[in-house]
């Protein structure tokens, strides 16, 4: 089908929480799910596993099963070099991060967060015991950059943990090399174990290119721990399946430490959906690419021309758009001006930290009808406000 042809009523009926959070007449633009329907390879596969009762308990995810794949995949697209014996397949991304920071720090020791950050960053820390270290990003000429000498400063004696995202959510940053390179110094400096959530690592749009941390060199990859999935990219985050890749023994061998019944069992749709993404379902992947791209420059082009007093840049991955309302003084915040006044769902920036008051992110993978609906009711209740 075209993308374009999403109908409104069948995303309603959708059980997920993306179009179940709200009243019907609430049009959802804020978790990051997208509305297309997965690829066929994929659907293909759960068609026939339920046709034939496939639910049975599925085959352990050794290194010859899904742990390859990824390892193929990481080689081809970034020329990243792993071994599947240090990928570790686990439930999701943030399943990850809390098993990383609880077994690779100790109450009270500090973990850096680049605000504005995934509210899960920020949830993780606070829920552990472990100590905020705030590295606010700041504005630069392409966007939001790395403040390296507030994080050079700020990485105090027991500073353990540095949490980085990218491509970032929400401003939808790709750091460049040189950043990156910036960033693993001052690691290798301070001594810190860098997890890196790389899950919109395959939403890079044309000009921008990620570089997995791990590949930075030896010293680097010795103390990162990358998470990342194939659900964000192929739409598969209810089978919840993700990978735990470890630069390191030491690192694996201590994540390894909390047992992994307590971290729960995985699914067979999940591994074997994984599978399929990583193996067959590009060129599905490619067309929601070039498709998500033609709604990033619908949502640039509509905010400069019709949504005056709201900022906003191009993200250069993800298909989240960030969305500076501060100019605008609304009350009591824009998420909630915007779900009381245009209906429709955002996602709230002050749960990415206090550089996200005043902000709000728009999820613009839908049809380009569905997301016109969405931006032109923004203009709507601006209009009458």
């Amino acid at each position: 089908m075209s993308f374009d042809d999403l109908d409104l009523e069948t995303l309603r009926r959708r059980r997920g929480e993306k179009w179940k959070q709200y009243p019907p007449d609430v049009l959802a633009a804020w978790v990051a799910d997208m509305d297309f329907p997965v690829a066929e390879p994929i659907s293909r596969y759960i068609a026939e596993a339920l046709r034939d009762g496939d639910l049975g308990y599925p085959v352990n995810p050794t290194p010859s099963a899904l742990p390859t794949v990824f390892a193929k995949r990481a080689l081809e697209r970034f020329g990243w070099q792993v071994d599947p014996h240090n990928v570790l397949v686990i439930s999701d991304v943030v399943q990850g991060l809390y098993v990383g920071i609880h077994t690779l720090s100790e109450p009270g020791d500090g973990v850096v967060v680049q605000t504005p950050a995934y509210p899960p960053f920020l949830n993780s820390i606070a829920d552990l015991g472990r100590r905020r270290i705030v590295n606010e990003l700041v504005r630069g000429p392409r966007g939001y950059e790395i403040d390296f000498d507030d994080l050079r400063a700020k990485c105090d004696a027991r500073a353990r943990v540095l949490l980085l995202c990218n491509p970032h959510n929400p401003t939808g940053r790709v750091f460049t090399r040189a950043e990156l390179e910036r960033l693993a110094q001052i690691a290798i400096e301070r001594d810190l174990i860098v997890i890196s959530d790389e899950i919109h690592w395959d939403l890079v749009f044309p000009g921008h290119r990620h570089i997995p941390l791990a590949t930075l060199g030896p010293e680097i990859a010795s103390r990162t721990l990358t998470l990342t999935s194939a659900s964000k990219s192929f739409n598969l985050a209810g089978l919840r399946c993700a990978v735990a890749i470890f630069g390191s023994e030491s690192l694996k061998t201590r994540f390894r430490s909390l047992p992994g019944h307590i971290r729960g069992g995985l699914g067979s749709f999940g591994l074997v959906a994984s599978e399929i993404a990583w193996t067959s379902a590009q060129p599905w992947l490619d067309r929601v690419l070039s498709y998500l791209d033609g709604n990033r420059a619908h949502v640039a082009r509509f905010v400069k021309e019709r949504l005056p007093g709201i900022a906003h840049v191009a993200p250069e991955a993800t298909y989240l758009a960030w969305l500076d309302c501060r100019a605008l003084g609304l009350s009591p915040d824009p998420f909630t001006f915007f779900l009381d006044h245009a209906r429709v769902a955002l996602s709230d920036g002050r749960k990415t930290g206090s550089a996200g008051e005043g902000f709000v992110r728009l999820n613009f993978a839908t049809s380009r009808p569905i997301l016109a609906q969405i931006l032109e009711r923004l203009e709507k209740a601006l209009a009458r406000s």
